[in-house]
């Protein structure tokens, strides 16, 4: 069996090398895309209004009604928001008539 290398051409692989070099390549692919998934953040107030799209007083109303309450970090008067937590629990419904 020959060596690979990156000057080997592909028509002088087999079936079994290409499908090799293929799942390589996939898994490899497939790893820094999962890697590169990073959060985003908003801080404040001003930027709950910027997520929300609203204004500070609706903003500081949602932060009051404790539905993103699990996005938010709250260290002294600093407010850290995850972005995208924020308005994934803003858009579940949470009690309501029956």
């Amino acid at each position: 069996m020959q060596k690979l290398t990156n000057d080997t051409p592909i028509a002088m692989l087999t079936v079994g090398q290409l499908k090799e070099v293929l799942g390589t390549t996939i898994v490899t692919q497939t790893l820094s895309e999962e890697q590169k998934v990073e959060k985003r953040y908003v801080y404040g107030i001003r930027g709950i209004a910027h997520l929300f799209n609203c204004s500070m007083p609706t903003a500081n109303r949602i932060k009051a009604s404790g539905k993103i309450d699990g996005a938010i970090t709250q260290i002294g008067r600093k407010i850290i928001v995850d972005a995208d937590l924020a308005l994934e629990l803003a858009g579940r419904k949470i009690g309501g008539r029956r």
